[in-house]
Order: C-alpha cells, then sequence, then structure tokens
C-alpha cells in the first residue's frame, strides 16, 4: 500500500497554538449559547433534520485504481446518514444557509487514523452543499466565528467589506435549499486516496428537483425528508474527484474550486437512503449524541491541509466536550442500533 508519502505535510510551529484559541472560541460559543438548556449541542450543524438509516454499496467493477482503502473490497455496509444546517444556531429552514450530509459507515474493519477511535470499525465522510470554503485555516476560522458568528451587525459587515473573497464564498454557498435528497454534496477540501489527492462528492439521482415551498414551515426541510423517504429510497451516487492540475486545483487553498470540467467525478459507491420512518424522539436523541469527524478514517483516506489538520482537534475535543457537558458517553454504533 502507498502511504502517501508525497503528501506529508510541514506544519508551521505556531499551528498547534493556533488552533488551541480556535478550541477555546468554540468552547465559550457553545457554552454560552446552551447555558442552562437541557443538552449542549454541537458548535456548529446544530439543527439536525434527521438522523437516516442508509447502505453504501462499493461494487465489484471497479477498475484498479479505484480500488484504494475502504473502496477495495466490493460490498454493502450499513450506515448512519445525518442532515444539517451548517449554521450555530437553530434558524428557520428557508434562512440562506449551507447544508450538511455526514455519513456513518459501519463495519469497516482495520485501524482508523484518529487516536480516541482507532479501534471503532466506523468511517466517516463529511460533505457538504459547497464546493468551496472562506477560511484556510485555524487562524481564519477563528476571525470567522469571532466576526460574522458572534460579532454584532457593524462587525460583521467591516469584516465581509474587509475580506472580500471570504465574503463571495459566504454569499456563494449559503442559500436557499428546497429538498436536501437533491443536493450535490462536495468534501470542500482533499484527501488521500492510495498515491493521489481526492475531494468526495456526493450527486443525488432526481429526475426534477423540487421547488422551494411557497409558505414554508420551520422546518420544511424535515418535512420534505420525512416525506419523501416514507414513500422511497433516495440514491446518490458517491465519487472522488481527482487532482490534476496543482496550480487550478490546490490541496490548501478551500477557496478554489476544482473544476468538475479538468476533473469529472468517478463513481467508487452507491450511498441509498432506505424507505423509512425515522422522526422519533429516540432517533433523534441518538443523532444527537453521534460524532462525525473526518479524521475517523483508514489511513489510505487521510485528511490533508491546515484546514484539515484544523479540524482534527476541534472536532475531537468539541465532540469530547459536548458528551462530558450532557454526561453522554461517546460510542461509535455497529448497527442500526436505536
Amino acid at each position: 500500500m502507498n502511504d502517501g508519502a508525497r503528501f506529508r505535510e510541514d506544519i508551521p510551529a505556531q499551528e498547534a497554538s493556533e488552533v488551541q484559541a480556535l478550541i477555546a472560541r468554540m468552547r465559550h460559543l457553545v457554552s454560552a449559547r446552551d447555558k442552562g438548556a437541557a443538552m449542549h449541542k454541537r458548535d456548529v450543524h446544530i439543527k439536525m433534520h434527521g438522523l437516516v438509516r442508509a447502505e453504501f454499496t462499493v461494487p465489484d467493477t471497479l477498475p484498479p485504481e479505484l480500488r484504494v482503502g475502504l473502496f477495495a473490497r466490493p460490498g454493502t455496509y450499513k450506515a448512519w446518514v445525518r442532515y444539517s444546517n451548517a449554521a450555530s444556531y437553530a434558524d428557520a429552514d428557508i434562512a440562506r444557509d449551507i447544508r450538511g450530509m455526514a455519513i456513518k459507515v459501519m463495519g469497516v474493519p482495520g485501524q482508523k487514523v484518529l487516536e480516541s477511535q482507532a479501534d471503532a470499525d466506523t468511517q466517516d465522510f463529511m460533505v457538504v452543499s459547497a464546493f468551496n470554503f472562506p477560511a484556510r485555516n485555524a487562524v481564519e476560522i477563528d476571525a470567522l466565528v469571532a466576526n460574522v458568528v458572534q460579532g454584532k451587525l457593524w462587525t460583521k459587515v467591516w469584516f465581509l467589506l474587509t475580506h472580500l473573497s471570504a465574503a463571495w464564498v459566504l454569499l456563494s454557498t449559503m442559500i436557499k435549499q428546497a429538498n436536501v435528497l437533491q443536493i450535490r454534496y462536495c468534501s470542500v477540501v482533499p484527501y488521500l486516496f492510495g498515491s493521489h489527492a481526492v475531494k468526495y462528492v456526493a450527486t443525488p439521482r432526481v429526475p426534477e428537483p423540487d421547488a422551494l415551498p411557497s409558505n414554508p414551515s420551520r422546518d420544511f426541510l424535515r418535512d420534505r425528508l420525512v416525506e419523501q423517504l416514507g414513500q422511497s429510497d433516495a440514491v446518490f451516487d458517491f465519487a472522488v474527484q481527482f487532482q490534476r492540475d496543482e496550480a487550478c486545483m490546490p490541496l490548501d487553498d478551500p477557496f478554489r474550486i476544482w473544476s468538475l470540467d479538468l476533473s469529472p467525478p468517478r463513481k467508487v459507491a452507491t450511498l441509498r437512503i432506505l424507505k423509512q420512518s425515522f422522526d422519533t424522539e429516540a432517533i433523534r436523541t441518538y443523532g444527537e449524541n453521534l460524532s462525525f469527524t473526518p479524521w475517523h478514517c483508514l489511513p489510505e483516506h487521510r485528511p490533508l491541509g491546515a484546514l484539515n489538520r484544523a479540524r482534527k482537534a476541534v472536532y475531537d475535543t468539541m465532540s469530547a466536550f459536548r458528551h462530558e457537558a450532557n454526561q453522554v458517553p461517546r460510542r461509535e454504533p455497529v448497527d442500526w442500533d436505536v
């Protein structure tokens, strides 16, 4: 197995302290927001539309260059999929936002990269309804949270006026969506794929997407998820987009979109969201207590770049903080055990 040696990264000396500063800010955000609440929730992606059962199928027809890591052997895995809005507060679904699809594949053998979950037989994939992101590292995320998430109106406006690239990414990615089962999702940041770098792309098989409702309820995205999965399965093609040109497909600049024309995504699996009833208190509670992190993966799929390095410590620390505050053990699932 190639260990991706050419993607070993030079880490700046100050990066660890910058990540700790970001963690401190996120802990403060959650503590202040959820003070006196029945439950401490995630720092972002707080509003869950649903946690749903799915199957993740790797076909037996993949060519040799795609048989890497989880995709090396054909088979169908059980999975949990969490749909969410990205914001750190629970707004109405008609609000402009980025939507998230977090996938937890079960029954995946092998040591995982994240030390705290190294022996768990699960692997996470995290994708969102955007192809770029307005921050490149821990410092830029910290500034974004301080000024746009936590800042007053004039602070937000000044920050956006003085950070035009970040402002453009926010404006172009935070949009209204009609149905979380009908969005194309992307990992935004790159991952190792054997000896290559890729981004993940999940594309829904939708003949005709829904229109936005004329008089939406506050939770219409959940309502539509309940309605559609009460009638039929929903299917996504899960693919990898290879880095073809380092100049126009950089590893460490999430502002830049990797061209789908230059590198069309190549399908490696089918994600089938099963027809089901899921909108119960037990499943909602279970979904709140599940953790997802891009670093919970086989070494062949190790995250790449400064933004992903920041996510490793932030996600793991904030998950532990949330579970400790809620007095709930942090466990990886082994089945659809709800």
